[in-house]
């Protein structure tokens, strides 16, 4: 069964820094729910990504990275 990309997992101990919002407000003040239209999910995921509460399927950061024109690593990055 195909996990759904809406879904983020929790973020238990791995840390995970995101520039989303950075890379919105670089794309004309890009909101969270057009960032979360172009990607197909909902607001509220853009939100807990954001706020490093939760951690992208690999899928949802190649969405979020093509939304943006950038690789996975402009986008997350390992804090460790």
């Amino acid at each position: 069964m195909r996990a759904n990309v809406d879904e983020p997992r929790l973020m238990t101990g791995t840390p995970i820094a995101n520039e989303i919002r950075r890379l919105r407000f670089e794309h004309g003040e890009m909101t969270q729910q057009a960032l979360a239209d172009a990607c197909h999910v909902t607001r509220q995921t853009i939100i807990a990504l954001e706020a490093g509460r939760y951690a992208p399927s690999l899928e949802l950061a190649f969405r979020i990275a093509r939304t943006f024109g950038v690789g996975v690593e402009g986008v997350f990055r390992w804090a460790a």
